[in-house]
């Protein structure tokens, strides 16, 4: 049994080692295309800058490859095991199929390790800071600009969140405006489902034109509510204190996400109204928290992208070994294309609850871990049947 082990172990962690370089390999060159090389042939980049990048870029890219690795070594080893009749010896010497695989599932829980650490800390910090080596080469950026996915604060008494951002026209734009005079507790919160950004530059104004407009305040102890057709804002450019690159919300590391839900919640923070009976004093802090959930929710969703997504080793580990064994073959391109079709099916539970992070009646973070019950449900019963010879 032990040898069993060892053999099924090495034979795991070559095929792992293999094809997360072959997969990291793939994405830095999709990388080196999109973004490096453009700078490189405008001259705003040198040889020594782009490996400094591609350096940079592989931690954030084992976030993918270590997954899709497990799943395609899982399933190779296993189409072996089986193809070469191994397994079949195995059972006749009375041996379980759960019992070999033990190892191979715990290498899988070693892998959601590391995936943790590489989600929540040294992916992003790689990311952010390949983005700022990025940030730097360009020589033409925008003073004041609306980057998409992150909490702008560079427009003292407003807090800005823009969902989407493609050659300045906009979708799911979030806007809080404070009375910085004042202090008044109560903002107004403007959201908006499209809009568009022009930058005045003669009057040094940043235009925001919104459309389908919702605003909502509070007039003593009641919230009012109102909708338009459209809305203009204008920014002083002279104001603006974004001089520094931001990360988006998806680079952030695990505490500053937290940080950066807290920030967003004492935003919204307000005092009890004055004089407010039980029941009103209770609507209102409901929905204080819905605002604050809303407001929070990008940066909510991300977080549980960020722990569902290391367990997808041991979702995949679980789903491979089974279908490694009913595919039968030997053959390495099988295994790359069963694997890549189950990524497929992995990674559109991820993109369809990030797409919806903006829509909190769809509990976009719940759809998050779907995959992970999913594939583990399915790989279980398959497991159970390989086991029972089906």
């Amino acid at each position: 049994m032990k040898t069993l082990h060892r053999y099924l172990a090495r034979q795991v962690l070559a095929s792992l080692a293999l094809t997360v370089l072959v997969f990291t390999l793939v994405l830095l060159v999709g990388n080196l295309l999109k973004e490096i090389l453009g700078l490189l042939v405008n001259g705003q980049a040198h040889f020594s800058l782009m490996l400094e990048a591609l350096a940079l870029l592989v931690p954030f890219l084992w976030v993918y490859a270590l997954p899709m690795g497990l799943l395609t070594a899982t399933l190779l080893v296993f189409g072996r095991f089986s193809a070469d009749q191994e397994l079949t010896a195995a059972r006749a010497s009375g041996i379980s199929l759960l019992s070999l695989i033990t190892p191979i599932l715990l290498i899988s829980l070693a892998c959601c390790g590391v995936s943790a650490w590489i989600n929540l800390q040294l992916g992003p910090q790689s990311r952010v800071a390949y983005l700022n080596l990025i940030y730097r080469a360009r020589t033409e950026i925008t003073r004041a600009q609306l980057p998409e996915g992150t909490n702008i604060r560079d427009f003292p008494g407003y807090l800005c969140f823009v969902g989407k951002n493609r050659n300045n026209y906009l979708s799911d734009v979030w806007i809080v405006q404070f009375d910085t005079d004042t202090n008044h507790p109560n903002p107004l919160i403007i959201r908006a489902t499209s809009g568009r950004l022009e930058d005045d530059v003669a009057g040094q104004q940043l235009l925001l034109h919104l459309t389908n407009v919702v605003r909502t305040t509070t007039v003593g102890q009641h919230d009012v509510i109102s909708t338009s057709g459209s809305l203009t804002m204008s920014f002083d450019l002279k104001t603006a204190t974004n001089q520094v690159f931001h990360p988006k919300i998806s680079d952030m590391t695990y505490g500053q996400l937290c940080a950066e839900i807290t920030s967003v919640e004492n935003l919204v923070r307000r005092p009890p109204a004055p004089g407010a009976t039980p029941t009103e004093l209770t609507a209102q802090l409901r929905l204080i928290q819905q605002q604050k959930n809303d407001l929070t929710l990008p940066a909510r969703v991300e977080l549980h992208r960020r722990f569902a997504f290391s367990f997808a080793s041991f979702s995949f580990a679980l789903i491979g070994i089974p279908l490694g064994i009913r595919v039968h073959r030997r053959e390495t391109n099988i295994g790359i294309a069963v694997a890549l079709l189950l990524a497929v099916a992995y990674y559109s539970f991820i993109l369809l609850g990030v797409s919806l992070s903006g829509r909190p009646e769809f509990y976009p973070q719940l759809i998050l871990w779907l995959p992970n019950f999913v594939f583990q449900a399915i790989g279980g019963v398959l497991l159970w049947r390989a086991n029972r010879g089906f």
